[in-house]
């Protein structure tokens, strides 16, 4: 079952974030408190939303999808960017990702929104034949780039 995130999940989103940073080898690199997360999602001016995925029989949450919404101005319009698709791995091949990004693709479909994107670590072959089964395609002819800690304080001024 995939269901929006309420404030009660906050806990669980942490702890699964967490979970995804370990597996993808940054463990340190996760430092969003639940509280920033909580005020990212739930808070006044939400940056962001999540779902959850349940395990049928039990209820419990095995894995989320984080997203925010992008805008393309080739398009005209809004995207889904997904920042976060997490399953755990003993829930793994249960559906749950499928569920998870087909209910991103609806919320598109239904709000004509033209594109569901994210990201993949190259590394990731597991993940990437899950997504290209779906029929996700690599955008080879782009490069990602990221300015963080003392680079961005840098180029912002204030180093």
């Amino acid at each position: 079952m995939i269901r929006v995130a309420t404030p009660e999940d906050v806990p669980v989103i942490h702890a699964l974030v967490r979970e995804l940073a370990a597996y993808e080898k940054a463990p340190e690199e996760a430092r969003a408190t639940p509280e920033q997360l909580r005020e990212a999602l739930f808070g006044p001016d939400p940056a962001a939303y999540a779902h959850i995925a349940e395990d049928d029989t039990t209820g419990e949450s095995v894995g989320f999808s984080l997203w925010f919404l992008n805008f393309s101005t080739w398009r005209g319009v809004h995207g889904i960017y997904l920042e976060d698709l997490y399953v755990r791995p003993a829930s793994r091949g249960g559906g749950h990702g499928r569920a998870l990004l087909a209910e991103l693709a609806r919320i598109c479909v239904e709000r004509g929104y033209q594109r569901l994107e994210w990201s993949v670590l190259n590394w990731n072959r597991p993940s990437i034949g899950f997504y290209e089964s779906l029929g996700a395609r690599p955008q080879d002819e782009w490069t990602v780039y990221r300015l963080t800690d003392g680079a961005l304080e840098a180029l912002g001024g204030r180093a």
